[in-house]
């Protein structure tokens, strides 16, 4: 599933130190100082290598890394928030959804594909913002001349008429000039918006057959836009629009038409190429020599077709070849079942840095629900704020919420953090409920409600099973 992330920091990701960058990470992710410092490593020596002489730059590999831990203790969060902060594009697969060539299912370039297509839209989004302005007054422009049509262009030879008639003329279009200005202003004051306009707005079409056979889809796609160009440009239609939804619909179309695709491709081919970030998720999954008998799919073949993305090789997508040579590989696992070992040696030695997450525990929990700038605790906050409802929570009842997720995960499946979103829903179930016909607007969690919520459930561990 591809997760863009784009976020902007105080400082640029270049001039950030390793140190710094685990300071960011402290913000959204707490403990598992190892595995914050080995990312950090990694960003910094990206940094490093673009400084490098070009040829040296090129046997400059990226030391990719395995992360071994339990679910929930952070594995996804820190390659995620990395990424934020690198400003890269960034895609999250899951090792498991991959099959062995030969068998239906995903192939493992598809990893690249969709990283690309990430790529992409970030680029284009940054294109977009600097050309936004122009656009705009490109679209305002063309509203203005739906509301007061210009007046037609004179002739390049003029009869000479005397002075009367060319003042005439000269004052017609003055008049004509301060009209549109006075329109202008009230267009920009929004008293026009209640006006529509009849614009040309072009419709989405997509062809009406599906191509099943085809080397790729990539591939398929590209013959068929040389082929029939006129079958996916879309066909325009007049619409009546107000002026606010006009301005948007025309603004849109000065984009795209202010925006070169051709280098936006370009630019976010190299930036995949050189700051792609890809995690690699369930790689456990796929681990294991095979030892049974039959058509099932196998794992070690995964790994084996995996291989080769990872040890770079060039890829064949709809805006060129990548390379994925220097793309950054974080590859993570639980690891209950099969060990690192269990994974192919070619596969073994392209994760040289290996990091072990801790599990989490009660003061971590604590930590968890106060600390980071998007604790649960203060979503839970802002989400009843909306409502009028003031929310608060006593620092004995952030630890009793600690204990019980403890206990719980003690009992049952060890989750992690993701443990403290059961239970935090269920604790405030009665307050998200009647939030809206409350009369007390402030309600006060402390000790005692917890206990009257969570205790009876936490102590049947067979109801516990089901509910948290």
């Amino acid at each position: 599933m591809p997760i863009y992330l784009p976020e902007t920091t105080s400082t640029t990701a270049e001039s950030l130190t390793p140190r710094q960058i685990v300071a960011e990470l402290d913000k959204h992710v707490i403990g598992q100082a190892q595995a914050k410092r080995a990312v950090a490593i990694a960003l910094r020596n990206r940094t490093r290598r673009q400084k490098l002489p070009p040829d040296m730059a090129e046997e400059v590999a990226p030391k990719n890394i395995l992360m071994i831990g339990p679910t929930g203790v952070g594995k996804t969060e820190i390659a995620r928030r990395l990424a934020r902060l690198a400003q890269s594009p960034f895609l999250k697969v899951e090792a498991s959804k991959f099959t062995e060539v030969g068998y239906v299912g995903r192939d493992v370039e598809s990893m690249v594909r969709d990283l690309v297509e990430l790529g992409v839209g970030m680029v284009r989004e940054e294109r977009r913002a600097e050309v936004k302005e122009k656009a705009q007054q490109a679209a305002e422009e063309r509203v203005l001349d739906l509301l007061l049509p210009p007046l037609p262009s004179p002739p390049h030879v003029q009869p000479d008429y005397g002075e009367g008639e060319g003042a005439g003329a000269g004052a017609v279009r003055e008049q004509a000039h301060r009209t549109r200005e006075k329109l202008r202003e009230q267009l920009r004051a929004g008293r026009l918006d209640a006006k529509q306009v009849e614009i040309e707005v072009r419709e989405k079409s997509f062809p009406s057959f599906e191509i099943i056979a085809g080397s790729s889809v990539e591939e398929v796609d590209i013959n068929m836009k040389d082929m029939l160009p006129g079958l996916f440009q879309g066909r325009s239609k007049k619409r009546k629009l107000r002026i606010p939804e006009a301005l948007e619909a025309l603004a849109q179309e000065e984009e795209q038409k202010l925006i070169d695709m051709e280098s936006v491709a370009r630019a976010a081919v190299e930036r995949v190429q050189g700051a792609g970030i890809i995690f690699v998720d369930e790689i456990d999954k796929v681990a294991g020599r095979e030892g049974g008998h039959g058509p099932d799919v196998s794992r070690e073949g995964v790994q084996r077709d995996i291989l080769p993305i990872i040890e770079g090789t060039t890829v064949n997508t709809k805006y060129g070849m990548v390379r994925t040579d220097h793309i950054l590989f974080i590859a993570a696992g639980a690891f209950h079942v099969a060990k690192p070992s269990d994974l192919i040696p070619e596969l073994q030695g392209r994760f040289p840095i290996r990091v072990e997450l801790e599990a989490l525990g009660r003061e971590d929990f604590v930590r968890i629900l106060t600390e980071p700038k998007s604790a649960l605790i203060k979503q839970y906050v802002a989400l009843l704020s909306t409502e009028g409802v003031e929310l608060s929570f006593t620092p004995g009842a952030i630890a009793r919420i600690a204990d019980y997720a403890t206990m719980v995960n003690e009992r049952t499946e060890n989750i992690g953090a993701r443990r403290l979103h059961t239970v935090m829903e269920k604790l405030l179930d009665e307050v998200s409920f009647d939030a809206p016909d409350l009369l007390e607007r402030v309600v006060a969690i402390d000790e005692a409600y917890v206990d009257r919520m969570l205790a009876d459930i936490v102590r049947n561990e067979d109801l516990s099973r089901y509910v948290l």
